[in-house]
């Protein structure tokens, strides 16, 4: 099947067959492989992107479903290539270690930060419920969420 959306700012068209996952067509058609597969199932969040503002798990979403849709990966994040405020934020606080759970964890925290941006802790610890990660404790995590609430309050951010 033919679909048309525009990815990370960028109108995208391109075939898809009809049973692939959102997540397999970025990281194997469109070279995008930053969004990450871990379970396959949606209970790790690693593979989260934003659909039309919503963060959603692409490998439970079929990538026919994003037809005239905007999407945005990790990889749209930053488009000048400079860090956004919230990767930023992860750097400074050394929130990852491993990495595999980063993308996803970022794209649910800019989707929170976004529609949410004066946020509290509990908020953010609430929504990163659905995001594994093994190897930081998630502490430094949601120190650098608190840090990057500043660059979304006052000014909507989307990329």
């Amino acid at each position: 099947m033919q679909i048309a959306f525009t990815i990370n700012g960028a109108p995208t068209a391109a075939e898809a067959q009809p049973r692939v996952t959102l997540a397999d067509f970025l990281r194997e058609k469109l070279k995008l492989t930053g969004t990450h597969v871990g379970c396959s199932h949606g209970v790790c969040g690693a593979c989260t992107v934003i659909v039309d503002g919503a963060a959603i798990r692409s490998c439970l979403t079929l990538a026919v479903q994003a037809d005239g849709c905007h999407v945005t990966t990790v990889e749209g994040l930053s488009p000048s290539g400079d860090l956004s405020p919230l990767q930023a934020a992860f750097r400074k606080h050394h929130a990852l270690q491993c990495g595999f759970c980063t993308p996803g964890m970022l794209m649910t925290l800019h989707a929170l930060l976004t529609d949410e941006p004066y946020a509290d802790e509990a908020r953010i610890r609430e929504v990163l419920g659905g995001n594994l990660c093994r190897c930081t404790g998630y502490i430094p995590i949601v120190a650098a969420a608190c840090e990057a609430r500043i660059a979304y309050q006052g000014a909507k951010v989307q990329p």
